[in-house]
This record gives C-alpha cells, sequence and structure tokens, in this order.
C-alpha cells in the first residue's frame, strides 16, 4: 500500500512539475531551473506554515506537546528513512527498497504507542497534582 501510494505522490508531483513548466514557457517567463525551484518551494513552504501553525498552536494552547513533538517527530522519520534508503542507492551500500521505509516508520509508530500506552497507565496511577 505504501508502495502504491508513494507512486502516486511521484506521479502528481511530476504532473505538477510539466503544469509549471508549461505555464512558464506559455506566459514566456523564462524561470531558470533554480529560480522555479525558489518559487515553488518558497511558495510551498509558506503554504504549510499556513496550515501547520494554526494547528500546532490549537494543541499547544490544549497542553498537546506530545502531540505537537510526535507530529514533527514522525516528519523527520520519513525524511530519514528516505533518506537512508537514497543514500542506499546512491553509494552501492545496500539495496533501496520500500519496505525498509515501511518497516522503519512502522518501528516507530508501534514503539510510540508501546510508549503512549505505558505513559497513560502511569498518568493514571500517578495523576498530576495541581
Amino acid at each position: 500500500m505504501l508502495k502504491q501510494l508513494l507512486y502516486w505522490i511521484v506521479g502528481w508531483i511530476a504532473r505538477v512539475h510539466e503544469h509549471i513548466l508549461h505555464l512558464n514557457d506559455a506566459f514566456e517567463y523564462n524561470f531558470s531551473d533554480k529560480e522555479l525551484h525558489f518559487l515553488v518551494i518558497g511558495l510551498l513552504g509558506m503554504a504549510l506554515v499556513f496550515l501547520i501553525y494554526p494547528l500546532f498552536r490549537y494543541l499547544a494552547r490544549r497542553h498537546h506537546e506530545l502531540a505537537i513533538t510526535w507530529i514533527y517527530v514522525f516528519t523527520l522519520i520519513v525524511v530519514i528513512t528516505f533518506a537512508i534508503e537514497i543514500g542506499q542507492k546512491i553509494t552501492g551500500t545496500g539495496f533501496m527498497e520500500f519496505a525498509d521505509i515501511a518497516f522503519g516508520i512502522l518501528g516507530f509508530v508501534l514503539m510510540y504507542a508501546a510508549f503512549a500506552l505505558v505513559r497513560t497507565i502511569f498518568r493514571l496511577i500517578f495523576p498530576k497534582k495541581k
């Protein structure tokens, strides 16, 4: 399932890339590849800020700092697992496999679930004093 999702994402990104190149040519902007990356990634980053900032602010106001931490760490884990697999492909030190990515992410999710369960039990036994 993860493999199909990743192929869909890559295909979607390729279509968006082609569309941006078509717009660049159609309107004769003549942006270089570097300028297009600057604009597109800059705009994408700002769009993510405008989406994620309200979510994190909402979670922080309700004292859900651990949820914010989970989102951040999960994002890092996804990036790190992809980087490891891409690095193995480039250096020839291993095989780039989607299953490795999936199992790595699953390992984090399950270990976090175990941590959350232990934390919940601990908080039930030893509630916070107000």
